[in-house]
């Protein structure tokens, strides 16, 4: 964001460098942040529990959004606005402290014109739950296919400013278009370490969350929007919940409201998601506990509504009376690569699916590639077809010596508070960034994207056993043979086909993205084998309507 600066006020805006008077309009495209600085008339000891400060927008159609200001170091106050409507927009800043005149009463306004990039999060508007309740899609009605990535430890020094454009890069090119990233305490450590610093320090100076340092936050301001401006939705994680690493515990409720607030005043103009906690109570999700009372004010306070979930192991309860405080439902699998691809661990899955209200479902967490020296491309891709052939809204993807930002000499989970000497992996992030299975999981989603894959529903009537099946009925159908045993060439058994419908088929090459050619099926009894697999792999055999009989 470039900057300009007035007396009393400076605006920051996502667009080439520029000269404005007190008197002018900010200008900026739809979608795009602009930031605006205010200097306070007074100071305060410690503004980050003093004052309050939001900006009242009227938006060009009438309504009026409160966003929240932080306090930005120093003499600065500053907020983060964006939207997708064109036209003017006025502001009025209201602080707690309604005597000082630099923060109280202050007005502008800002012009918001047509988007003319091609950065999908922008050009297609903010990301919301599809019509179906089952999917995400942009504003515009494009929908939207999350792929994760597990960044969980990427804020801290460890990952340099360098390697996060090296892997930012690599996976934006591999067709990843989410980062899940926590922004406050890890897992697997003590609160406030130093090796949770970025290159500004330690992000606050008590466990409590009473001292704000801003410095950390600017550093995770540059790493954050270059994930913006690579197509890639950060969602953010703010703390996390397990017994040896319980925020909840240690911080308390009180101060992870701040910490929301603040998370919420930096990044909520952003196209990002929100995951409260890492392994939190499931009771969460339905609206009990302390973790929900954090939830129902982090949504109380956002104006833009992104998108909430919570990181637990399985999903809501779906009991008459839940007030649900996630808006998508994140489950779990299992990071021990036997279990992960059990028909028990996509029950985790289906089960979330099948619960009401329906919300988007997808897997937030499950076998790491490369985690202990397992769980490589086979099993990422077992986990990855079994998930979206049974509904799910995305998937989120893991890699052994990234999501802990791994560096030679130091694995980054070797923390005092974890044992001190228990560390999962040395593998660096460098080379978990080139384990096979992520290539694999974006030659996935490049298939699926060909075809109208938001309008597919599961349908295991469709094939016989240990296959997974989906599609839209008269129109394609994917179905998923995981791989057998060796020298297994046994094909693919299809089932309830229509008589009045031609399928062309082929078989798709999970590994490289190589097609073999099937030809025409017809069954006149509505059941059809193929003559077999390729090769004994896994593979998803893809039948599309090519003509009416």
């Amino acid at each position: 964001m470039n900057q300009f600066r007035f007396p009393t006020l400076a605006v920051l805006l996502l667009a080439p460098m520029a000269s404005l008077h007190a008197a002018e309009v900010a200008r900026a495209e739809a979608n795009c942040v602009t930031e605006v600085v205010l200097a306070p008339a007074k100071t305060y000891a410690n503004p980050f529990m003093e004052v309050e400060l939001d900006a009242v927008v009227t938006r060009p159609d009438g309504s009026q959004l409160s966003v929240p200001a932080f306090w930005a170091g120093g003499n600065d106050w500053r907020f983060r606005y964006a939207s997708d409507q064109i036209g003017t927009h006025t502001w009025r800043t209201e602080c707690s402290d309604a005597e000082n005149s630099g923060l109280h009463s202050f007005t502008g306004k800002i012009e918001v014109i047509p988007y003319r990039g091609e950065n999908p999060l922008l050009k297609h508007g903010p990301i919301g739950v599809a019509k179906d309740k089952r999917h995400f899609a942009h504003a515009d009605g494009t929908p939207f296919f999350w792929l994760g990535d597990t960044w969980w430890k990427c804020l801290c020094k460890r990952m340099t400013w360098e390697g996060f454009q090296e892997l930012t890069a690599d996976r934006k090119a591999k067709g990843f278009n989410v980062v899940q990233i926590v922004c406050g305490p890890y897992p697997d450590e003590g609160f406030l370490e130093p090796r949770l610093a970025n290159e500004g320090g330690l992000p606050y100076e008590s466990t409590k969350f009473e001292r704000v340092n801003p410095e950390y936050f600017n550093y995770a301001d540059r790493r954050l929007k270059h994930l913006v401006d690579a197509g890639i939705a950060p969602a953010i994680v703010g703390a996390w919940g397990r017994g040896d690493c319980n925020s909840m515990q240690a911080i308390g409720a009180a101060g992870l409201k701040r910490h929301w607030r603040y998370l919420v005043a930096r990044y909520s103009a952003y196209p990002v998601f929100w995951i409260l906690a890492g392994e939190i109570p499931e009771e969460t999700k339905w609206g009990h506990g302390p973790w929900a009372e954090v939830a129902t004010y982090l949504r109380s306070i956002d104006p833009y509504h992104r998108l909430l979930t919570c990181h637990t192991g399985h999903g809501r309860r779906g009991a008459p009376g839940d007030s649900h405080v996630i808006d998508f439902d994140m489950v779990g699998g299992n990071h021990d690569e036997r279990v992960a691809v059990e028909a028990k661990t996509l029950a985790i899955l289906t089960t979330a699916y099948a619960k009401d209200p329906p919300m988007p479902v997808l897997v937030g967490e499950t076998c790491y590639e490369g985690h202990m020296q397992q769980g490589f491309g086979d099993v990422q891709r077992r986990m990855f077809w079994g998930n979206m052939l049974s509904g799910a809204a995305g998937h989120t993807y893991g890699a052994a010596g990234i999501w802990h930002a791994s560096v030679e000499g130091d694995p980054g989970c070797a923390s005092a508070a974890f044992g001190g000497s228990k560390v999962y992996d040395w593998t660096t992030w460098k080379e978990g960034m080139n384990y096979p299975g992520a290539t694999q999981l974006g030659i996935g989603k490049k298939l699926l994207e060909q075809y109208p894959w938001s309008r597919f529903e599961p349908h295991p009537e469709w094939t016989g056993t240990n296959c997974i099946a989906a599609g839209i009925p008269g129109e394609v159908r994917f179905i998923y043979q995981p791989r057998g045993k060796i020298y297994d060439w046994k094909g693919t058994v299809v089932k309830k086909l229509e008589p009045s419908v031609r399928y062309s088929a082929f078989y798709f090459d999970l590994a490289t993205g190589r097609r073999f050619d099937q030809g025409i099926i017809e069954a006149p009894s509505g059941e059809y084998q193929t003559k077999g697999v390729p090769s004994p792999q896994d593979w998803v055999l893809v039948l599309e309507s090519n003509a009416t009989k």
